[in-house]
């Protein structure tokens, strides 16, 4: 019979935070098609601790090159997603996202839609005209051309414009996001019928982030259980399925690991797809109930055999870096050494000298 912590065991091993890793940043992106990126530092990390040997360089350079973009996508926040990707998964999920930010433009801000348009072609013009662009650069232009709105407005006017497939990101410049066309970074966005793309999403959704559910995907990808379920049609001879706890959970072929995986412990953000990556089946990460269900704080998780047992906060020094955590439950000290291990890896990543504290 197949257990909470069995299920979440699993995960690690379908999201490669355990053995098999990824074979680079590239690949581990790919593997889950889409990985949250709002805080870039950390979802770096999340990237990076994938991969056999996490180095900060890797995902850069494909982050300047255009091979992996920062933007928005699946839902309204920004996401690490291959340039081979990007286009089919804009047409997939961005008209139902894009209902969001444009209510917002409409009904917060007090945009019409020709005031949405005109704005639009702003940054998109400024971005022809002058190439990739921070939001502060970006926000100087938009006063220059007559577009009125303050910083807040801004965020979301660019999020509209990239889930229109217009912008993207663009190459970092000293240390800041940039902004680009999306027609520069991805000039020949790979396109599939929708129907194609639903098969694709399911099969790389329940591959990657596996095993999971239906209402999980739904939620993953802002779609309607009709459009998952249309996909999981297509591809379920692909994949296996098991019942547990009322639900139906689809997964790539293979069995449950029998036991705990090496490295035991890891230090993540909250956004980290182990946990943002469902909905549905979330607490399969908290088997003993521990954790209080109530809305999260911008902290980080501290896991042990796949399952939370500390919040996490990471506070990055001059030389050191340091996890204060605050546990749900006592820990013991197999457990708080897995997470030493833990640490020092992070640390080994930003070449810094890393500790713990409870």
């Amino acid at each position: 019979m197949v257990r909470d912590v069995d299920v979440a065991r699993w995960r690690l091993r379908s999201q490669h935070l355990v053995w098999p890793y990824a074979g680079s940043a590239g690949a581990a992106v790919g593997s889950l098609l889409a990985v949250q990126a709002e805080n870039p530092s950390q979802a770096a990390w999340a990237v990076a601790s994938r991969t056999q040997k996490p180095d900060r360089t890797d995902l850069a350079a494909l982050l300047d090159d255009g091979a992996i973009l920062r933007t928005h996508v699946l839902r309204p926040t920004w996401h690490f997603v291959r340039a081979e990707d990007v286009g089919w998964l804009l047409d997939l999920t961005g008209p139902r996202v894009r209902r969001v930010t444009g209510q917002q433009l409409r009904n917060t801000h007090g945009l019409d839609e020709p005031s949405i348009d005109r704005a639009v072609a702003a940054v998109t013009d400024a971005l022809a005209s002058r190439g990739h662009l921070t939001r502060t650069q970006l926000a100087e232009e938009l006063r220059e051309r007559g577009v009125p709105g303050g910083k807040q407005m801004l965020v979301i006017l660019l999020a509209h414009a990239e889930l229109n497939g217009l912008i993207c990101s663009g190459r970092v410049f000293d240390g800041e996001h940039t902004y680009a066309l999306m027609a520069e970074r991805v000039p020949a966005p790979r396109r599939l019928g929708r129907d194609e793309a639903l098969a694709q999403l399911a099969l790389r959704y329940f591959t990657g982030h596996g095993p999971a559910t239906e209402r999980d995907l739904a939620y993953w990808a802002t779609l309607t259980l009709t459009d998952v379920r249309a996909g999981l049609r297509q591809v379920r001879d692909r994949l296996d399925s098991f019942e547990h706890d009322g639900r139906i959970f689809w997964h790539a072929p293979g069995e449950a690991p029998g036991q705990p995986q090496d490295p035991a412990g890891h230090l993540l953000q909250i956004l980290d797809e182990t946990y943002r990556g469902y909905q549905d089946s979330r607490w399969v990460l908290d088997a003993a109930g521990d954790v209080p269900r109530t809305r999260e704080s911008a902290t980080g998780m501290a896991l042990v055999d796949a399952q939370l047992l500390a919040s996490m906060r990471r506070t990055i020094g001059r030389d050191h870096v340091r996890f204060d955590l605050r546990p749900y439950r006592a820990l013991t000290p197999p457990q708080i050494e897995a997470l030493d291990q833990a640490a020092r890896q992070y640390g080994e990543y930003l070449q810094l000298k890393a500790e713990i504290t409870l």
